[in-house]
């Protein structure tokens, strides 16, 4: 994924550290002040995106490149707080299927702290199949 793509850099994607064909990934991303509110604390929906895409990157890693992991239920359970720095966003498969996977991760700060828990059910899509549904949205 060494593509560039903004929705990686309005992120704060540093690199994707690893994705494993065993269905687990790592990403690493710097925390901004453009994402806190009050008092330097990162915005919950900057952190459930991190989570999410760590989660898409593992279920990538284990289907192919062919598929689009979409989000059909994602919860997230936050335990400290984010801050300006360097985080690290894993996933994980935990029960894989043929059309429905179920995934968890997590956000650690740099010292190892997890900061926050997701878990997903993923739609595992066809990947032409959506690009050919948004082309045909767009009316292209």
């Amino acid at each position: 994924m060494a593509e560039h793509h903004t929705l990686y850099e309005t992120m704060g994607l540093i690199r994707v550290v690893s994705m494993d064909p065993e269905g687990r990934a790592t990403l690493e991303y710097e925390a901004k002040e453009e994402q806190c509110h009050s008092g330097g604390v990162v915005q919950g929906g900057f952190i459930t995106g991190w989570i999410d895409a760590a989660m898409a990157h593992a279920a990538m890693a284990k289907n192919g490149m062919a598929i689009v992991p979409m989000s059909l239920e994602l919860k997230i359970s936050f335990f400290a707080p984010a801050r300006p720095g360097k985080v690290i966003a894993e996933g994980w498969v935990e029960r894989h299927g043929r059309r429905t996977s179920f995934y968890e991760g997590h956000l650690k700060d740099e010292h190892g702290t997890v900061l926050a828990k997701g878990t997903s059910t993923i739609l595992l899509a066809d990947k032409s199949r959506v690009e050919a549904s948004a082309q045909a949205a767009r009316g292209a």
